[in-house]
């Protein structure tokens, strides 16, 4: 069949490392995540996958990101992009999983064979892949062995060498979207600047921004790209001051390094350098920029931390206000998707005060974004301040061409259908999720403090349980229970009935060979209690 031999012979340049004990390589939500040592051979058969999948999706390009996130810079990983921009279809995760599994060339080539055959996929159609990769230094040579599965599977692509992954994102949907009525923007990294840029200043209907926003790029890829995007606001129109901070991506063993968004949110505290002053309004991306979260130190109070949770509930907030303003509340149907991590207070406040619904889903962007899609305007962020806001096209439409009855419906519009241009519809976006913010605390008049105020958090604690095999540990209930080990989650049952507004749960990792502990109560000496109790439960049962 075609390209066998191209594909046997390239794969021999970059082979397949083994791992041990008979384990295999896994497609995750992060796709495949690991030491960048033994990730050359699988970003080659990666490259084997997205020229089949291009080819099944009628020639549609497809994305391939290569990073790791807000892991050390050892570390990179693989990940594919579909057509509109979003994750790779979790029917073909398993067949991600056989092709990098395959034994050898000849193996390899034979599952190839075979996917093209099950999947009726005719090898002899264009296909075309487009890719990027942060600042990790492994990314070259990633790269080199992507680009020789997609020469041996002759496939067209474009590389646009160092992105953001959410940048990757929008260009894999703007290039498939080029020329059609559903056009996302022009197909360049330019093009992305400029469409965050003209909906930015849209959304911001001459609003002020107060003082200056401090940005901690976790020294990843968002730093350059930050400071190239601030460059197409336009001064005369919005005089928006931002300090950008730890963006040193010349060494990479300071990535993620006692910086950014994962750093804030499992410490619970400001990077400690550049010291962050007292009053300040910070936020910190990840090392690819597709989490922020903000934070401000109260002068006597201390630590405040702004994450995914609030910037769900700020949005929704917003967006339901803009939405009762155009005069849509009976039109339009707003939901807020959240995972188990998220705070019990954030849930309440959503429900009861803003009288949103909530739906559950297990963690994974994939599958808030997939929940989402169902509502007109899903509002989906995990707590670790990955997240977007999705706006069906009919909505889109409805705002754009519906006739405003007054000057205020008028003004409602106008906003909906900016910020349907400023958030990045494809996946979450440090850089427009800031800017999302920003409009809102504008519009709304707010400091960092009036955010805070909206509710208090219940003190909560998340703590990491290395296991002996993670794979014994499996949820229900949007991995709120778990089903097995028999026994465990009676135990954790019976630890949460001790405290009160008590709410507890364990999850294995999808990364590592852990569990992770989540647990919320009234006071923090009793959430850290609670957490350390069922800690134990998990490690006894996980030995």
């Amino acid at each position: 069949m075609a390209h066998n031999d191209q594909i046997a012979e390239a794969s021999l340049k970059h082979p397949i490392v083994p791992l041990d004990k008979g384990q295999l390589y896994k497609y995750g939500t992060a796709g495949f995540r690991m030491n960048a040592d033994l990730l050359e051979g699988v970003a080659f058969r990666v490259g084997l996958l997205a020229a089949l999948r291009s080819r099944k999706l009628n020639s549609q390009a497809i994305g391939v990101m290569i990073t790791a996130s807000h892991n050390p810079s050892v570390d990179n990983g693989v990940k594919i992009v579909d057509p509109m921009g979003d994750m790779l279809e979790q029917d073909w995760e398993r067949f991600a999983t056989a092709l990098v599994n395959a034994p050898s060339n000849e193996g390899l080539v034979e599952i190839y064979n075979c996917l093209a055959t099950d999947l009726k996929i005719d090898l002899k159609i264009p296909a075309k892949v487009i890719y990027g990769r942060d600042t990790r230094p492994s990314g070259h040579k990633l790269i080199t062995a992507l680009a020789s599965a997609l020469d041996a599977t002759n496939t067209e692509h474009v590389d646009y060498k160092l992105l953001t992954t959410p940048q990757l994102h929008y260009l894999v949907r703007a290039t498939n979207s080029e020329g059609t009525p559903l056009s996302y923007g022009k197909v360049s990294e330019v093009g992305y600047y400029e469409k965050l840029a003209s909906a930015f200043v849209r959304a911001m209907k001459g609003k002020k921004i107060d003082g200056t926003l401090t940005v901690d790029c976790a020294n990843g890829v968002g730093g350059p790209k930050l400071h190239e995007f601030l460059k197409y606001i336009p001064k005369d129109k919005v005089n928006f001051d931002v300090k950008v901070v730890n963006d040193d991506v010349l060494r990479p063993e300071v990535l993620n390094l006692d910086c950014g968004a994962d750093f804030v949110k499992t410490k619970q505290r400001a990077p400690p350098n550049p010291k962050t002053q007292a009053g300040a309004r910070s936020c910190s991306y990840d090392g690819d920029a597709d989490r922020i979260i903000y934070y401000w130190v109260d002068p006597e109070t201390g630590f405040f931390m702004l994450d995914g949770d609030r910037i769900s509930s700020l949005a929704a907030s917003f967006i339901g206000d803009l939405v009762e303003s155009a005069g849509l509340r009976d039109d339009i149907r707003i939901g807020v998707v959240q995972t188990a991590y998220a705070n019990g207070a954030s849930t309440n406040y959503i429900t009861q005060h803003l009288k949103l619904p909530v739906t559950c889903t297990p963690t994974g962007v994939k599958h808030l974004h997939h929940v989402a899609q169902g509502f007109d305007i899903g509002v989906y962020f995990e707590a670790n301040g990955h997240g977007t806001v999705l706006f069906s096209p009919d909505a889109l439409d409805y705002f754009r061409n519906k006739a405003p009855q007054s000057p205020a419906q008028k003004d409602a519009l106008e906003t909906l259908v900016a910020l349907g241009d400023l958030i990045n519809q494809t996946v979450g976006d440090a850089i427009s999720d800031m800017l999302l913010v920003e409009v809102i605390l504008a519009h709304k008049s707010w400091t960092l403090r009036d955010w805070v105020m909206t509710y208090s958090d219940l003190p909560n604690r998340l703590v990491r349980v290395e296991v002996g095999n993670k794979d014994l540990f499996q949820t229900t209930d949007a991995e709120r229970r778990l089903s097995s080990p028999e026994g465990a989650q009676d135990e954790i049952d019976n630890a949460v009935k001790k405290y009160k507004d008590a709410r507890s749960f364990a999850r294995a990792s999808g990364t590592e060979n852990a569990c992770r502990v989540y647990a919320e109560a009234a006071t923090r000496s009793e959430a850290n209690e609670l957490a350390e109790r069922v800690a134990r439960i998990i490690e006894r049962y996980g030995q």
